[in-house]
């Protein structure tokens, strides 16, 4: 795993002839990133469930100028913390907070640590409703999503 000039941890991968990075917190960061070190911009899919990319165009990422999409179907959607939709359900990740301060340290431990170590955090909803918090990393293996992030690719030296 490498930073990028913002200090972002980014994923690297080699695919045939080519390295591709994505973990951007935005298009910006990655268009940036592929102008600093002469590289083009990737839509790149997980779509098996795995960390196995894919280089694709589904979901049109580049041409929406988004970083991050997931497909896991009709009954569920994901707002990632940039969305503007994510901060409506700020409260209720306020709420799941403040009640694990209040139960048991062993339970309370367990359940903060996931809490606390989401980086870049995903709201699941499931039929409109809250159902949990994810990261954008474990996204890639729930619901059958198909994860769709924007990459910078550079040829393999």
């Amino acid at each position: 795993m490498e930073t990028n000039a913002f200090n972002q941890k980014l994923n690297r991968y080699v695919l045939d002839d080519q390295i591709i990075y994505t973990g951007f917190s935005s298009y910006d960061d990655a268009e940036q990133c592929a102008q600093k070190k002469g590289g083009t911009l990737v839509e790149v899919g997980f779509k098996d469930g795995n960390d196995n990319p894919d280089i694709c165009n589904e979901a049109n990422l580049i041409e929406k100028k988004l970083h991050y999409y997931v497909d896991a179907g009709d009954e569920y959607k994901f707002i990632h913390s940039s969305d503007p939709g994510f901060r409506k359900y700020a409260d209720e990740l306020q709420k799941i907070k403040a009640k694990l301060l209040q139960s048991p340290p062993d339970e309370r431990y367990l359940a903060n640590f996931e809490i606390e170590n989401t980086e870049d955090p995903i709201v699941v909803l499931k039929n409109n409703h809250f159902e949990s918090v994810t990261s954008r990393e474990r996204s890639k293996y729930l619901k059958h999503a198909r994860v769709y992030e924007i990459g910078v690719a550079l040829p393999k030296s």
